[in-house]
């Protein structure tokens, strides 16, 4: 029978279904569905039980918050709970979060949001936060704007086109997976920056959508070399822990670890 929601969530489900590159029959037999049945949801002719929602979002791999948006545009409730950070309910995941940064000591370490907000950090990354101005550390600071911004890290990136030719691509294939609006418009103010004067202009080679990259910054300890990595949670059930990561930075040199070390005997 056909309702209000079915045209709301059949229009969804194409974007998401074109989003993925998959054509009807692709999605239809990952789901268990038939191209028929799929098609009636997609023009609205048909509406999808809730079961089918779930399962049609398992496998284009849609974030849990827009599962969610789904749910409600089929006319049924969120399936997954959305906890504040600093809720009781998630106390263990504060814990967890704490474990990873303060192990990873004497290294930098931050824990962001899914639009890089930073959410906590570990000692050794006011390394790195100490040398940028107070109002790009406001409410603990966005890692995009830190590395991008003509005041921040940017003016003392001794890489600096690579090292944004990095973070603009894996932040415009965020916008690209994902179509979300707040991504999008932390994309076009980042990309908008200005260049330090001063800096390199050799490119070099970048992945834009691997999850290691090199970045090479002036320090008032000297220069030092870093790589990074994105750890994510394993399955989770809640909107506010899969938007979770810790990215942590590895030094790249001798150099690099020796004086981290150093600063971390000092403290």
């Amino acid at each position: 029978m056909d309702t209000d929601e079915g045209p709301r969530v059949g229009l969804l489900l194409r974007e998401w279904r074109r989003r993925r590159g998959l054509s009807q029959l692709d999605l239809a037999l990952r789901a268990g569905s038939s191209t028929r049945h799929l098609s009636y949801v997609e023009n609205g002719r048909a509406r999808p039980g809730r079961e089918m929602v779930l399962r049609l979002a398992e496998h284009l791999d849609i974030p849990l918050r827009d599962r969610n948006g789904l749910l409600l545009a089929a006319g049924y409730a969120p399936a997954y709970r959305e906890s504040p950070l600093d809720s009781e309910r998630m106390t263990m995941v504060r814990s967890a979060v704490k474990v990873m940064l303060t192990g990873h000591e004497p290294f930098p370490a931050v824990a962001i949001d899914r639009i890089w907000n930073i959410v906590a950090s570990n000692d050794a990354m006011n390394l790195l936060l100490g040398v940028v101005p107070p109002h790009l550390t406001e409410s603990g600071g966005n890692v995009m704007r830190l590395i991008l911004h003509p005041e921040g890290l940017a003016s003392r990136c001794l890489n600096f086109a690579q090292v944004r030719a990095h973070a603009l691509g894996r932040l415009k294939h965020q916008v690209n997976t994902t179509g979300h609006r707040d991504l999008r418009e932390l994309y076009e103010e980042v990309s908008g920056y200005p260049d330090p004067p001063d800096l390199d202009s050799d490119l070099g080679p970048v992945d834009p959508t691997g999850i290691v990259v090199p970045l090479r910054i002036r320090t008032p300890l000297g220069d030092m070399a870093f790589l990074s990595a994105i750890a994510t949670f394993g399955a989770p059930a809640d909107v506010t822990l899969s938007e979770l990561a810790v990215e942590s930075f590895f030094p790249m040199d001798d150099q690099t670890d020796t004086l981290l070390r150093a600063l971390a005997g000092r403290r």
